[in-house]
């Protein structure tokens, strides 16, 4: 088991220390992509927004959820991209089917964070309830 990676043979705490470290490192591989960054500053923008918008516990849940769902997928799509790009260069129909599909998976997350928003801002203002 001598090629086995120093991290799996960690345990406890030390383990949680350095798994720490590794998310903290990809968060920093992510800011240095521009729609990443794009979706924080607006996460930024959008969690205390959300602490007026929301009308209870719920919907703060559900608004807070569909901002930080959006940072999620766009981390796993950076990943899918990452991973196909250290394969090469080369124009591949898998590599574009799973690039593709990792954008479709942001756009679908995008797309709920919409509709939630555009719901409690209805209830919000529109609502007579």
């Amino acid at each position: 088991m001598s090629d086995v990676h120093p991290h799996k043979r960690r345990s406890g705490l030390v383990r949680l220390w350095h798994a720490t470290g590794y998310s903290l490192a990809g968060l920093r591989a992510a800011w240095a992509e521009k729609a990443f960054r794009q979706e924080a500053v607006l996460a930024l923008l959008m969690l205390p927004a959300a602490c007026w918008l929301a009308s209870d516990w719920l919907q703060l849940a559900l608004l807070w959820a569909s901002v930080v769902l959006v940072l999620i997928v766009e981390l796993l799509n950076s990943g899918i991209e990452t991973a196909i790009d250290r394969i090469g260069p080369e124009l591949h129909p898998l590599s574009a089917r799973a690039k593709d599909l990792g954008s479709a998976a942001v756009l679908l997350s995008l797309l709920l964070a919409g509709a939630v928003w555009a719901l409690a801002l209805y209830h919000r203002f529109f609502s007579h309830g």
